[in-house]
């Protein structure tokens, strides 16, 4: 086997998030079933974990920006269309929206931001971070305990959805 076809298969999983093949490009346009008509109960359920992360008390927009981070690192296309569309509702700039897979070499999040975007990748790419010391002191110098439990749940229900949307190839609308 080729190198160059290593490298085709095998994305690197610090910074290539896109598919490694065009057989999972090709797979993506079919959708599989679907969830809330597979399972009412399950759905329901999601929903409401969901609901409780909205009310939490943590800044809406601050939620869709870790949304939209983890939708990215997930390839989740369904979920990415549906959150930054309701972070442009929110005020959110086409910028910041645009920057988000770079925010660490971009200044234009705050520091509270920060500390929620890398908490949000150590979390969603847990099996390489193992959720680092130094990602969780950021978390606990800017968010209070009960803010840090409420935002880990708000990652650990995006990374659910987007586990939803790509496992059953959910399809977002095409406008």
């Amino acid at each position: 086997m080729s190198q160059s076809s290593v490298l085709t298969r095998l994305p690197d999983r610090q910074t290539d998030f896109r598919p490694a093949t065009t057989e999972r490009n090709r797979l993506m346009s079919t959708a599989r079933l679907n969830p809330p008509n597979a399972s009412p109960d399950a759905y329901k359920a999601m929903l409401a974990v969901s609901a409780y992360t909205e009310q939490c008390g943590l800044e809406h927009s601050l939620l869709e920006l870790v949304k939209t981070r983890a939708s990215q690192i997930n390839g989740c296309a369904y979920c990415l269309h549906m959150h930054t569309q309701d972070a442009r509702k929110m005020g959110e700039t086409e910028l910041r929206l645009h920057l988000l897979a770079a925010w660490r070499e971009s200044t234009l999040y705050t520091p509270r931001e920060r500390a929620a975007l890398a908490w949000t990748e150590a979390l969603t790419l847990l099996p390489q971070s193992a959720a680092p010391d130094a990602d969780y002191a950021e978390l606990a110098a800017h968010f209070t305990p009960k803010e840090q439990v409420d935002l880990t749940l708000a990652i650990g229900v995006i990374n659910s959805w987007n586990r939803i949307a790509v496992g059953f190839r959910l399809q977002h609308p095409r406008a």
